[in-house]
């Protein structure tokens, strides 16, 4: 693949390089300092985060740079403990709110709620972004520590389904997170939200039946993810009572609603080619919408150049690619703009849809058909088999 040219710059190992990627770090503190003042300053971490990169996307514009990808991983410690780190800092931050704010008598019952609202707003953006790099590593302490980002928000099993479902069937119907065609937001969350454990159930099941072993055998992730589920959920109780647990409960599912806002624009639209008898071309780049703007990069550590993560899934965040317009479809911002967007169905159509008709016309001129896109019906060329 042509992708952009290298630019020149402090080496990728530097602290340097890696420190943009940390600027999430600063939610920390403006997160405490909300939820000790309260009131209009509710609105700070909003503004600091998507309001401030969306802001800064415009300023900065887009990095076409590429770093190289034979960088070896002993290179990369700096931008691997920015992701390592937030696990503590995510879990302190947490017991913190959790204690603090159902007892905090300067905070009406509805300031309450807006502060959870954005601690499920940063425990999205930023705890769940981080656990989906931790995810795809290999070593067992990574994928630990991303289990228990996930368990910070309820949604433990999105790891089996992003990566023995989403990661596999990505742009066909046997993928439920692939937004089809003129599905809006609200009906693509409902439909996720019921697909998702019972995909990643049996996409387990089927893994252990290949080795011989029940369901119920210890092997199975699962009993990892609702331990660790439960045990958090046993310490909102010990900390907060009844309320920090149904304050958990909510930013839980605001962090959820975040996430898969982000998987609803990350592909919306985009189909891989039927090839016949149920086979499909391979995942390429085009297969994602891609977006380059720097700030918000920085905020979500590169998953904006998701057409490189869905070709080269293994690939640490610093390293990932971006693609010129002819390889892999451009959105027109970055992810606070364009999620912001995908709220409001007929806005995010008009912006949308004559894209994905592009991206038809560009990569895929021989199909002429195709169709609604509902569950097992898939695009193909006129008489294909």
């Amino acid at each position: 693949m042509n992708q952009t040219d290298p630019i020149p710059g402090p080496a990728l190992g530097s602290p340097v390089r890696a420190l943009p990627f940390a600027l999430s770090y600063l939610l920390i503190p403006i997160m405490i300092f909300t939820a000790l003042n309260g009131g209009w300053w509710l609105l700070l971490p909003a503004l600091a985060t998507f309001g401030a990169f969306a802001a800064l996307d415009t300023l900065l514009g887009i990095d076409p740079s590429n770093p190289d990808t034979e960088t070896d991983d002993d290179k990369l410690i700096w931008h691997r403990y920015i992701v390592l780190g937030w696990v503590p800092v995510a879990l302190l931050l947490m017991a913190w709110m959790v204690w603090y704010v159902p007892q905090a008598s300067h905070l009406a019952w509805y300031e309450k709620i807006i502060m959870f609202f954005n601690v499920g707003l940063a425990n999205g953006a930023v705890g769940i972004v981080y656990a989906h790099e931790l995810m795809h590593q290999k070593n067992k302490q990574e994928r630990w520590a991303g289990d228990i980002l996930m368990a910070l928000v309820g949604y433990g099993h999105f790891r089996t389904e992003h990566l023995l479902v989403h990661h596999r069937y990505v742009g066909t119907p046997r993928d439920g997170v692939t937004a089809r065609y003129n599905e809006p937001f609200h009906k693509f969350f409902l439909r996720v939200l019921v697909h998702g454990f019972s995909s990643a159930w049996r996409a387990e099941k089927q893994m252990l039946g290949r080795k011989n072993l029940p369901v119920w055998h210890s092997s199975n992730p699962h009993w990892r993810y609702w331990g660790l589920q439960f045990g958090i959920m046993g310490v909102a109780v010990l900390l907060g009572g009844f309320v920090g647990l149904l304050l958990w409960l909510y930013q839980a599912l605001v962090a959820i609603w975040y996430l898969e806002l982000v998987n609803y624009v990350e592909h919306y639209g985009l189909t891989r080619k039927h090839l016949g008898e149920g086979k499909y071309e391979h995942v390429l780049p085009r297969h994602s919408w891609n977006s380059a703007h720097m700030a918000s990069n920085w905020l979500l550590i590169n998953l904006q150049r998701h057409s490189d993560h869905h070709y080269k899934p293994d690939r640490r965040y610093p390293l990932l690619q971006t693609y010129r317009e002819e390889e892999a479809p451009a959105l027109p911002s970055g992810y606070p703009v364009i999620a912001a967007a995908a709220l409001i169905p007929p806005l995010w159509f008009r912006m949308m849809n004559p894209r994905v008709r592009k991206w038809r016309k560009m990569y895929y001129p021989e199909i002429n058909d195709w169709g609604p896109y509902k569950r097992g019906e898939t695009p193909m060329p006129r008489g294909a088999s």
